[in-house]
């Protein structure tokens, strides 16, 4: 099991590192975390709603990804209140206080039962902890960091992030907060994202080491650009945010409850793209195109824009004819009126959005999560070039759009969660220079991929790019995050603290 001093210290990307490592020796494998909060989420092939952390280590592992992998998934609406999606299904919205007093109590049997199904399927669980287990004032609910590690008899491994300083004190001072039992657990360390000299470091681990009675497995290099999905919202600040470099400048809006921003991940990567991310306090400027994502809360995030005047400047942009997509909630706010009947949103009953489509969406009680495959409709998208091959994303949403007669429907769903169905979905005018679709992971799909950037490429008598200069896929990066994490971890003693020798290492 791997712990952090605190979030974000890179614990996601070691376990999906291990996930493809202890593949690759031939080890049946799987990930887990008992709770999770995040926005990002993926959807199996059931239709559940868990992590995309899990999801994508599942992916690592070479298994297909279960609700098991994560049970408890938060989803965060407001501050202090959260969707609570239990088993990949939403169970209820709680406030912060009614989660910790009524659910928490109860949920460490459905860890407990989650855990003891995977270690009768798997040889190896790469577990998953989230923030810190020194949190004094959370550890008697606890079901995620040291519940979970007892719960599955799992050696903890601490990462701590050097990058953002005060490495030794993270890890020692993690170690005093534990209590005896659990700092036992406790059989070594990883320093993660360090630059520069290891020997330079050498004294510091030495004296860790001595100071602790326990080993360093590895200092792992900071990883630039390796290509993992990333869950948590945090890494968008390290996101580029002004004036970039590359022949196409793509905005997109960061929303404050953005959502399954990886939708993006491999469009960033295509050469010539500089895609940045604008908030409030950011620059919008001229873009050559305009993206709003995901989010978790429509209503109040089309307040966001309003409040802040993005609105008024994305109308301004669209109506001088540059291009504007729209996923998910950020399709929805393309649209004229958004209706909220039951306050799934919690912003009011009704809203009026962007019109830049001739759209309206309804909030239902009950939310729609799918993997699902899809054809394009060409007659809409002057740039489609792939009507005769299937797409295929996932849905997450409770919105649903009824069409006006100003725009035609961007793709048809043929398979939902694994049945044959004919949806249509989403909508496209002026030749496909502003369309939107529920249909996350769009740009995923390499011809759709190609397609829309060179459409945006010809706008600016650019060179056409070829299959071949597009990003690698995500196998290739499983396989080359695994080579640059197992270069400087002692898989040997990794090996000793699991229990299996060092025959593999």
């Amino acid at each position: 099991m791997l712990q952090g001093t605190s979030s974000h210290v890179g614990k996601s990307l070691l376990c999906t590192a291990l996930c493809r490592i202890f593949w690759q020796a031939g080890f049946q494998v799987a990930p887990f975390k008992a709770q999770n909060m995040a926005l990002n989420s993926y959807v199996t092939l059931d239709g559940g709603e868990i992590g995309r952390a899990q999801g994508a280590q599942a992916e690592a592992a070479g298994v297909v990804a279960t609700v098991k992998m994560n049970p408890v998934l938060l989803k965060p609406k407001q501050d202090l209140n959260a969707q609570v999606v239990v088993l990949g299904k939403p169970l209820a919205d709680m406030s912060a206080r009614d989660y910790r007093a009524k659910f928490l109590p109860g949920a460490v049997d459905l860890v407990g039962q989650c855990i003891d199904e995977l270690r009768r399927e798997y040889q190896v669980l790469v577990i998953e902890g989230a923030g810190s287990p020194a949190e004094v004032n959370l550890k008697d609910r606890d079901i995620v960091n040291m519940r979970t590690a007892f719960l599955a008899d799992a050696p903890v491994i601490l990462v701590a992030d050097i990058d953002r300083g005060g490495v030794f004190a993270a890890l020692v001072g993690t170690l005093e907060l534990l209590e005896p039992h659990e700092r036992s657990k406790v059989a070594g360390f990883i320093i993660n994202k360090f630059r520069g000299d290891l020997q330079l470091l050498q004294s510091g681990l030495d004296f860790l080491e001595q100071r602790t009675g326990k080993p360093v497995l590895g200092v792992i290099p900071y990883l630039h650009e390796h290509g993992i999905e990333q869950e948590d919202s945090v890494s968008l600040s390290a996101m580029p945010r002004n004036w970039t470099t590359g022949e196409l400048d793509i905005a997109v809006i960061q929303l404050p409850r953005i959502s399954n921003f990886t939708d993006f991940d491999l469009l960033a990567e295509v050469p010539g793209v500089a895609l940045r991310y604008v908030g409030a306090r950011d620059t919008l400027g001229q873009p050559d195109a305009l993206i709003l994502p995901g989010t978790k809360n429509t209503l109040q995030d089309l307040l966001f824009l309003k409040e802040k005047g993005l609105d008024k400047q994305i109308l301004a942009l669209a109506h001088k004819g540059i291009p504007v997509v729209g996923i998910c909630g950020g399709y929805q706010m393309l649209g004229k009126m958004l209706y909220d009947p039951w306050g799934s949103e919690a912003a009011g009953e009704q809203m009026s959005g962007l019109g830049l489509l001739d759209i309206e969406t309804t909030f239902q009680r009950e939310k729609q999560t799918h993997r699902c495959t899809a054809t394009l409709s060409s007659a809409q998208l002057s740039w489609c070039q792939v009507t005769d091959q299937p797409i295929t994303g996932y849905e997450i949403h409770t919105g649903e759009v009824r069409l006006g007669l100003g725009v035609k429907p961007l793709l048809e769903i043929t398979r939902r969660s694994g049945e044959r169905v004919s949806v249509t979905d989403g909508a496209a005018t002026n030749g496909g220079q502003i369309f939107g679709t529920h249909m996350h992971g769009l740009f995923d799909n390499a011809a759709v991929l190609l397609g829309w950037v060179n459409y945006l490429r010809q706008r600016k008598g650019l060179p056409l790019l070829v299959d071949e200069q597009l990003p690698t896929n995500r196998e290739n990066k499983y396989d080359q995050l695994a080579t640059a994490v197992k270069q400087h971890l002692d898989m040997g003693k990794l090996y000793q603290i699991m229990g299996l020798g060092d025959s593999r290492a």
